[in-house]
């Protein structure tokens, strides 16, 4: 063994990141220590720096609990106040496989590390397994907090046995920590898990599955104005939809090539008749057999070819969440096929304007744009064709530019057969999650043996936009719940109005208003429970509706109600005419609400 001797790191002078990489590395060291204190047995996997904080995978006699997650973070506490130095050291394989002999994680590392490069660090009596990357001492590593306990397989692998990871949270303030930690509690009163579940918005039944999503009444009632918007707007701009099967024989997949970079998130294969069927992982291949069941002409391209369609994917347990991430989704998709070049431009400029339309009547802002490139060196991974790559990137950058989009680009992130432009959004939690992407493929028509009918009279192959605008249903309606925290716009309130009777005797009058309300299409509850009228008017508001007209004596003499806002405004006494009036704008205009 061999120390190496390491100046000392002037921490200030390094970029922050860095500067908090190794803080949360000599912090995941520190937690090791302190579970091999609590538990000897402990065998320990690995523990490294993460976006936020450091987790430490271990294998234990009995499984944690928060009562250990305490002893842990104060013992870690304890290390820090010691100023332990971190001390790195170059070990031959002979040692470093005597040290670890009773830490099976460690000698599985080792076999994947070169005999000169195998080094250890060692602080206080605490010795790892490390390539290092520390701050000089425990006292250096910033404020910190033990979260959560999860599972996790060895190397991610399923055949591999199964640890306990330990999460942590680390910034170099304690005031850094605490945002972090409010940011965390905000997200966890957003979360539309929890939000969905109070409001029966939808479900998730063990019997039916994970990722399998039960739309309640309210929450289907969401879905619905959802869908009936974008379809709308897409036939003004002329797009045409179909309905198209979720089965399909495996056959479709293998020419699409699917089968080959995908077969893994798929449904297991069907076999009937000694034919073999697979649950659709997407839509395209079947768009594209809706364009072969008829020859084209130059003069209907572009043809624009839209579905929401039911798409299975076979999401592993862990990754499952909630409707934000399903197995069985339904995504606003779309496939443009286009003549030439100057076809697809305009098409995908058309899809970024109605994007930026949409997402401003939903309000949404925490979005950017990800130009998604190839990986020309990856010819495994991606369609060796580099002319096509070439063009498809620098006709999706000039689009963006020509839109005056911000967006930034990232090699090795696009399709297997072409590059694409991903829609970036950020969840209540703060992670950034894809909603929806714009593609040009040139691969596929070919695939698929595309023609159409040119000006000249010769046959021609056309190219082919793939394109969603709301992405699934289940994600929208997830992010939009968070989002909104539940409080919906008036449009898509599963209720938008609840008349209370202030006694029984009024009940006839408040079926009355309800019914003028009904009239116009509105959706509206009368709550004729015998509970008093603050009760009534207290449950209203916890199933945030937007507003709640109140009727006594009064109101019935002057065929009026009295009108309170979802937040408790008070808008005094109004004529049920003008409270039709009223409720009609916000909601035909989309308004974001009071």
């Amino acid at each position: 063994m061999s120390d190496i001797n390491e100046p000392r790191l002037d921490l200030k002078s390094l970029p922050k990141e860095e500067r908090l990489n190794r803080m949360r590395h000599s912090a995941a060291h520190v937690l090791a220590e302190a579970m091999v204190e609590l538990m000897p047995e402990a065998e320990l996997g690995i523990g490294p720096p993460i976006e936020t904080g450091f987790y430490y995978d271990f294998r234990l006699p009995r499984p944690l609990t928060n009562e250990d997650l305490v002893w842990l973070d104060k013992r870690m506490n304890q290390s820090r106040k010691g100023k332990h130095r971190f001390q790195m050291a170059a070990i031959s394989r002979a040692e470093a496989e005597e040290r670890w002999a009773k830490q099976p994680f460690k000698l599985d590392l080792l076999k994947d590390i070169p005999d000169d490069g195998i080094t250890q660090c060692t602080h206080a009596a605490f010795t790892d397994l490390c390539r290092g990357g520390h701050v000089n001492h425990t006292a250096e590593i910033g404020a910190f907090k033990l979260m959560s306990i999860a599972g996790a397989y060895w190397r991610g692998s399923e055949k591999n046995p199964m640890l306990q990871r330990v999460y942590g949270v680390l910034f170099e303030t304690a005031e850094e920590l605490a945002a972090h930690e409010q940011q965390i509690e905000d997200a966890r009163r957003r979360d539309h898990r929890k939000i969905g579940r109070d409001l029966d918005l939808f479900a998730l039944v063990d019997e039916i599955g994970p990722g399998h999503v039960i739309w309640l009444p309210a929450g289907a009632t969401i879905r619905r104005e959802l869908q009936r918007w974008i379809e709308d707007l897409e036939i003004d701009r002329g797009y045409q939809h179909v309905i198209t099967p979720v089965v399909a024989k495996r056959e479709l997949y293998v020419q699409s090539g699917h089968w080959d970079h995908y077969r893994e998130a798929m449904y297991p294969v069907m076999e009937r008749e000694g034919e073999e069927y697979v649950l659709r992982p997407m839509n395209c291949p079947s768009h594209i057999k809706v364009f072969q069941n008829d020859q084209h002409s130059y003069r209907e391209l572009p043809l624009r070819i839209a579905e929401l369609g039911n798409m299975h994917r076979w999401e592993k347990s862990g990754q499952v969440s909630g409707m934000s991430r399903v197995r069985i989704m339904t995504l606003n998709d779309a496939h443009i096929f286009c003549a030439d070049i100057a076809q697809v431009e305009s098409e995908v400029e058309g899809v970024l304007r109605l994007m930026e339309e949409v997402y401003g009547i939903l309000g949404l802002k925490d979005y950017r744009y990800r130009l998604s490139l190839g990986d020309p060196d990856d010819t495994e991974k991606y369609v060796d064709n580099p002319p096509m790559w070439e063009a498809g990137e620098t006709l999706l950058r000039d689009v963006l530019q020509r839109v005056g989009l911000e967006f930034y680009e990232a090699k090795g992130e696009a399709a297997f057969y072409g590059p694409k432009i991903d829609v970036e959004f950020k969840t209540a939690s703060g992670k950034e999650e894809t909603l929806v992407t714009v593609q040009v493929d040139f691969h596929l028509p070919a695939q698929f043996g595309l023609e159409y009918i040119a000006e000249d009279g010769a046959r021609a192959r056309p190219i082919i936009v793939h394109r969603g605008v709301i992405s699934t249903m289940e994600r929208m309606v997830a992010l939009l719940i968070e989002e909104y925290e539940g409080a919906f716009p008036l449009w898509l309130s599963p209720t938008q109005v609840v008349v209370v009777p202030i006694a029984d005797r009024h009940i006839p009058y408040a079926e009355e208003v309800a019914a003028a309300l009904k009239a116009h299409r509105l959706r509206v509850d009368v709550d004729a429970r015998g509970e008093r009228m603050n009760a009534k008017i207290r449950d209203a508001q916890l199933r945030k509706v937007p507003y709640v007209l109140v009727v006594g004596d009064r109101e019935a003499e002057t065929q009026a109600a009295a009108v309170r806002a979802r937040g408790g405004k008070d808008l005094g006494a109004m004529p049920v005419a003008d409270i039709v009036a009223m409720l009609r704008e916000e909601r035909d205009t989309k308004a974001l609400g009071r």
